[in-house]
């Protein structure tokens, strides 16, 4: 890869949407990926439709560790090979399936997984704030929203 020049022209993005990602074999990815050129990477997570192609309201609790486990990569990392976070919302598995988990009853998730990354981590606080931008008294995080 370091000879074909493919690094100077793309950034690799790493995908995956586990509640229980390996840190440590992404971490070495990212020390791959930068020993054979590659200056930047992406990581690419889910904040709904990951969990299942019939799947119809969000588990929130699954993004949230992954997005935790995503910040512990970073964490990680060497300080400057992070170029982002993609946060991925799939609406069907594939062309032929059902729609699952629409963005409406998605959004709590996505509020909580933005408020993750920008706080660098989930509190008390970051509830309260997600709370307050929602407009909901009670944030469940372990079961489906009622």
């Amino acid at each position: 890869l370091s000879e074909s020049g493919v690094p100077k022209l793309v950034q690799p993005m790493i995908w995956d949407y586990a509640a229980d990602l390996d840190v440590e074999g992404k971490v070495h990815l990212v020390e791959k990926y930068r020993r054979c050129g590659f200056s930047k990477v992406w990581f690419a997570s889910a904040f709904k439709g990951a969990t299942g192609a019939n799947q119809s309201l969000t588990l929130i609790g699954h993004h949230l560790k992954n997005h935790l486990q995503w910040l512990e990569v970073a964490r990680n990392s060497p300080a400057d090979v992070l170029e982002g976070i993609v946060l991925t919302g799939w609406q069907r598995y594939d062309h032929f399936s059902v729609l699952c988990e629409l963005l409406p009853v998605a959004i709590p998730s996505l509020a909580v997984c933005l408020q993750v990354l920008q706080n660098g981590g989930y509190s008390e606080k970051v509830k309260e704030n997600v709370e307050k931008l929602l407009g909901m008294s009670n944030l469940e995080t372990d079961t489906f929203m009622r």
